[in-house]
């Protein structure tokens, strides 16, 4: 597939409302193709997307295919019986899955790729920004919208290079052919999909596989298992450490993001960056204009309390949204939540996310909000298509109550509050805060449209 040979060709994309997917309608529309898309439900990023010149549909239905159609792009998530699937094989139209899609991108362009279980938009965004300083004018696809690159989720440069988040579940990741790499860490997750961590690692050294021969590979010793992995490569890898505490420091000094983990994402993208022939100054400048992505330690606004309903404390609460859904990430994000308000009490309102997750990782679950002074619990957010049969069977099925007894049988445990109806959100916070305290709203599922209510 040809992506970026010709224009004013037509592809259909579905599940367009994917922040993946909306990044690759963008790149087409910024090609001259004409651009349609389809989702199950209505949300602001198709309606940027609508804005933009790409012709949305709700729904998914043939009708939204004809065979003037020259490509379709589907989800991982799309199943095989999707009726414009369908449709669109009996029409004899090119299909190809999103990865695939990507992976043909990367073909055609100098392609560095960050990958890792977690913080992959994080150094997506650093590193594009770091070329962006030094004037490599990359095109980017990243997971997550980012203040510099106008709010959105890509970019369209001028220059022979292409900055990709490279997702592992699935395997997406195995479709990509890079010239430089940089993975974070190793972790058990995507559990639906992924065995064991073995499974994972074996995963990732087929992704190093693809990179090419004399490409840069930028690891983190760290990490067990990427260092247990590197120790078995017979090609270079440029290591980076926490432990490297004078960079670090010299890092940490020009960051905007907080946490450890960010740290740790920064020194990546900094060994990446120099790899690449970018200068130190550019580097760090890039890191001094980076406050945050969409959903990573986002803030939102101010919660106004009244000082009835049991309230002490009347005032305005500042409430953040954040994308973790894995406890290593609800670790790792609190923890820099409480080295941003050490003196703040800190509510975390968590939305577990996929059930077949929640199981695979319950005590890991159970021992990740000890950062947090109160622990709210929603139901779970089940994942259409990704829930499997033997758990949604169980007996004693998984839930949001079961992790909240665990969690209030350990001593020195957050304060859990289990919530089965999140309309009792604000209601419920209006009666615990009685101090100085920050809100954050956490979770990959609709938790992200409570926040937009609560600020109401």
């Amino acid at each position: 597939m040809k992506v970026r040979l010709t224009h004013h060709m037509k592809v259909h994309l579905i599940g367009v409302g994917g922040i993946g997917v909306s990044a690759l309608a963008r790149y087409f529309l910024s090609q001259g193709w004409e651009v349609s898309g389809s989702d199950n439900t209505p949300s602001p990023l198709l309606q940027e997307l609508k804005a933009e010149g790409v012709k949305i549909q709700i729904g998914h239905q043939k009708k939204n295919l004809n065979s003037e159609t020259d490509l379709v792009i589907y989800t991982q998530a799309t199943p095989s019986d999707n009726p414009e699937l369908q449709e669109a094989r009996k029409l004899r139209i090119r299909t190809l899955s999103y990865p695939k899609a990507l992976g043909e991108l990367t073909k055609e362009f100098t392609t560095i790729t960050l990958a890792g279980t977690h913080g992959k938009s994080t150094t997506t965004a650093l590193t594009a920004l770091a070329l962006l300083e030094s004037k490599m004018d990359p095109t980017v696809i990243v997971g997550a919208k980012i203040p510099q690159l106008g709010g959105k989720n890509f970019r369209l440069g001028k220059s022979k290079y292409l900055v990709i988040e490279a997702d592992e579940y699935k395997d997406a990741f195995l479709n990509y052919y890079p010239r430089a790499a940089l993975i974070t860490n190793l972790d058990r997750e995507h559990l639906d999909y992924f065995k064991d961590l073995n499974h994972v690692k074996r995963s990732f050294r087929k992704f190093i596989n693809n990179l090419d021969n004399n490409g840069i590979l930028v690891l983190n010793k760290d990490n067990t298992p990427l260092l247990s992995i590197g120790k078995q490569l017979k090609r270079k890898i440029i290591w980076y450490s926490l432990k490297e505490k004078m960079l670090a420091q010299k890092i940490k000094k020009h960051l905007k993001i907080y946490g450890e983990h960010n740290l740790s994402n920064a020194l990546g993208v900094y060994k990446l960056a120099r790899a690449l022939g970018i200068k130190e100054k550019d580097i760090l400048k890039a890191f001094s204009r980076y406050h945050g992505a969409w959903r990573r330690m986002e803030y939102r606004g101010n919660l106004k309390l009244s000082a009835r309903g049991g309230s002490a404390f009347g005032g305005k609460i500042p409430v953040y949204d954040d994308y973790a859904h894995h406890p290593t990430e609800i670790k790792a994000t609190l923890g820099a939540f409480r080295e941003k308000f050490p003196k703040s009490k800190i509510i975390c309102v968590f939305q577990p996310h996929q059930q077949e997750r929640l199981k695979g990782l319950f005590k890991e679950f159970s021992l990740a909000f000890d950062e947090a002074d109160t622990l709210i619990l929603l139901n779970i957010f089940k994942v259409a298509g990704r829930e499997k049969d033997e758990v949604r069977s169980m007996k004693h099925e998984i839930s949001s109550k079961i992790l909240a007894e665990a969690i209030r049988k350990r001593k020195g445990s957050p304060g859990v509050i289990y919530l089965p109806h999140p309309t009792r959100l604000r209601q419920t916070l209006n009666k615990l805060i009685k101090d100085k305290s920050v809100i954050v709203m956490m979770g990959a599922g609709d938790i992200v449209n409570l926040t937009p209510r609560l600020l109401r």
